[in-house]
């Protein structure tokens, strides 16, 4: 039997919104809370999950050329919310986005990003290529 490599992906979890569990009420939360544990504790137990982690709702955006921009918030207008990560391994984008599918955020709106980690960056490899490196 052929070992399968794994590699490594980003699942980014976004919401719909700055609080998508208002309407919930606390047995709901605690059944989705249960739900979340037990997914990502099947994942961890076949491998699959290597961290993972809530973000918190404060942050900054800095931007310009010069990073002359700096705005209160991790989100441009609060419509779509990064709420946290899982580091996962995959062997390849199908098998992401199955386990991406299984997300008990699904039905409330919550959305899946699947990117792969890389081991450099495409404009950086690019223009070490270019230099003939």
């Amino acid at each position: 039997m052929c070992a399968t490599t794994k590699h490594p992906y980003l699942l980014l979890f976004r919401n719909a919104g700055a609080d998508v569990h208002a309407h919930l009420t606390a047995e709901q939360r605690a059944a989705l809370a249960k739900k979340w544990n037990d997914w990502f504790e099947s994942l961890a137990a076949q491998g699959q999950v290597e961290h993972a982690n809530p973000l918190g709702p404060e942050g900054r955006v800095v931007s310009g050329p010069a990073g002359e921009r700096v705005t209160d918030g991790p989100y441009a207008e609060g419509k779509e919310i990064i709420g946290g990560y899982f580091y996962i391994r995959a062997a390849d984008l199908r098998e992401a986005t199955t386990i991406a599918r299984q997300c008990p955020g699904l039905p409330l709106g919550l959305t899946v990003e699947i990117r792969p980690v890389v081991p450099c960056s495409p404009v950086l490899h690019e223009v070490r290529g270019s230099h003939g490196r």
